[in-house]
């Protein structure tokens, strides 16, 4: 064979063994590129988490990294980091970025593992974001409201609150119920939503009281409360003052509180005029203008536990219960008791469980209504010893033995309001709110280590003949009106009733 000729085949066989090579580096460069590590996010995997808060729109955040640059900027810093928006909190070592990124690497693998098996540990937010509220105005403004002059933010109170920082009592009173808002405000310390009921001349009785709370009591009033003012159409007082004027106002404090003065407490315009309590209305002005998504709508008389806002809270932010991660709507229900008159309100469920123990206090409306607060799994919460923070001691239902039942809970103006076309004297004006609710089907979250108390004295059933004949007359209201349109707006569902 000429030298030529072994040239020829020599280039050939080369050609064909570099095709080969490269054919080989090919068909296995995709494979190292997948075994290898995802450089842009740390080798983390990032998962999304969807997040479904009391059946509100889901959002998706991120469950335990942040970008890359993030990542390596707290490296460096070797401190603990917290990220105000999602209030994730991670502790990265000083030893360098290698043990950071195993530690991200292996939470990602884990997280990514446990989704299958629905983990209740959920991700760590601020409430901020768990509750993604609006902040809303507290400016006086005057409204018309069905038959109502309503004087919405009359008297404002002068701290700024978040709508998402803590929770607001919302109640409603006339001026001879205002000697409970300071001793519920020290157990509260939290915003106090009042909606005043005023006609006539009970508005300039109202304004002083109001006046006087502000000037002479605890500054815990000026700082929390604000006080709408509501009168009917017919009963419009002869002269109203601006908000800023009643703000701007000193009053007298040796002129003593307004409402304890006998000739004001004998000649109320209301009782005067023989007008009934519109509870409805006045829950639900104080109701929707509170500045917090979260409130606890009940009667100036109930005293509450203390700390509740904030421990309330807590839960919420944790939401390490399987109750609170169900997509049923929820409310959240406090237990409510009663004092002898001689007693002090119990500050926490250990001293209430000695005190029913020892006859000195009672459940609520005992001997007035038990079913009408009879909640469920009652004996067992009253059995249980305290424990630490707040949890879901039961999950309820107003059904069979509690068809009839009137909770007061913690909630927010998502929920059915109250029938403004009901008084506080024809009775059952929370009913068709309960009924709602049942058909709606909520789960009811009876709350442990937290509870209400009713200012100290035990009620008795009182005969009271005129009161009667109204709620006679109410009662048939409801079943041929207002029953009907209940049904035709919300459906019926088996076991609910008003």
């Amino acid at each position: 064979m000429s030298v030529m000729t072994r040239r020829n085949w020599a280039l050939r066989l080369s050609i064909v063994l570099n095709i080969c090579v490269l054919l080989y580096v090919c068909a296995h460069f995709g494979s190292w590129q997948e075994e290898g590590t995802n450089w842009d996010t740390g080798g983390a995997v990032v998962p999304l988490v969807s997040n479904n808060i009391f059946g509100s729109e889901s959002t998706q955040i991120n469950s335990s990294v942040r970008t890359a640059q993030e990542a390596k900027a707290t490296r460096v810093t070797g401190v603990d980091r917290y990220d105000k928006k999602n209030a994730v909190t991670s502790t990265i070592g000083s030893e360098g970025g290698t043990k950071g990124a195993d530690a991200t690497k292996t939470a990602g693998k884990e997280e990514l593992e446990g989704q299958a098996n629905s983990p209740l540990a959920q991700p760590s937010l601020s409430l901020e974001d768990i509750l993604g509220c609006k902040d809303k105005s507290q400016e006086p403004r005057k409204a018309q409201r069905g038959d109502y002059w309503v004087l919405y933010n009359y008297v404002p109170m002068t701290m700024a609150v978040k709508c998402w920082e803590t929770l607001t009592y919302t109640t409603h009173a006339d001026y001879t119920f205002l000697d409970n808002l300071e001793p519920l405000l020290e157990r509260w310390r939290a915003p106090v939503s009042i909606a005043m009921h005023a006609p006539g001349y009970d508005f300039q009785t109202t304004v002083d009281s109001i006046k006087y709370l502000r000037n002479c009591g605890s500054e815990l009033v000026s700082q929390l409360v604000t006080f709408h003012v509501y009168f009917s159409s017919k009963h419009v007082p002869k002269v109203v003052p601006t908000s800023k004027d009643v703000v701007n106002d000193v009053y007298n404090c040796s002129l003593g509180p307004p409402w304890a003065n006998p000739q004001n407490k004998n000649k109320m315009y209301k009782n005067e005029k023989n007008l009934l309590y519109p509870v409805n209305v006045g829950r639900n002005i104080a109701r929707e203008s509170a500045v917090t998504h979260y409130l606890l709508a009940s009667d100036i008389e109930l005293y509450p536990s203390p700390e509740l806002p904030a421990r309330f809270l807590e839960m919420i932010r944790r939401r390490d219960q399987p109750a609170l991660l169900k997509a049923n709507p929820k409310v959240f229900v406090l237990s409510i008791f009663e004092v002898d008159e001689k007693s002090s309100p119990p500050r926490n469920k250990t001293s209430l469980l000695k005190m029913l123990k020892s006859g000195s206090a009672i459940p609520f409306h005992k001997k007035v209504c038990s079913a009408c607060h009879n909640i469920p799994k009652s004996k067992e919460w009253q059995e249980a010893p305290e424990t630490e923070g707040l949890h879901i001691f039961h999950a309820g239902k107003r059904t069979g033995a509690f068809i009839h039942w009137e909770p007061i809970f913690i909630g927010t103006n998502s929920d059915p309001w109250y029938d403004e076309r009901l008084s506080w004297e024809g009775k059952s004006d929370k009913m068709t709110q309960g009924y709602e609710l049942c058909v709606l089907d909520y789960d009811f979250l009876i709350l442990d280590n937290a509870f209400l108390v009713h200012r100290p004295g035990i009620k008795s059933h009182k005969k009271d003949q005129k009161r009667d004949m109204i709620t006679a007359k109410t009662n048939l209201f409801i079943k041929k009106i207002i029953v009907p349109e209940l049904k035709i707006m919300f459906g019926v569902r088996k076991g609910c009733a008003v």
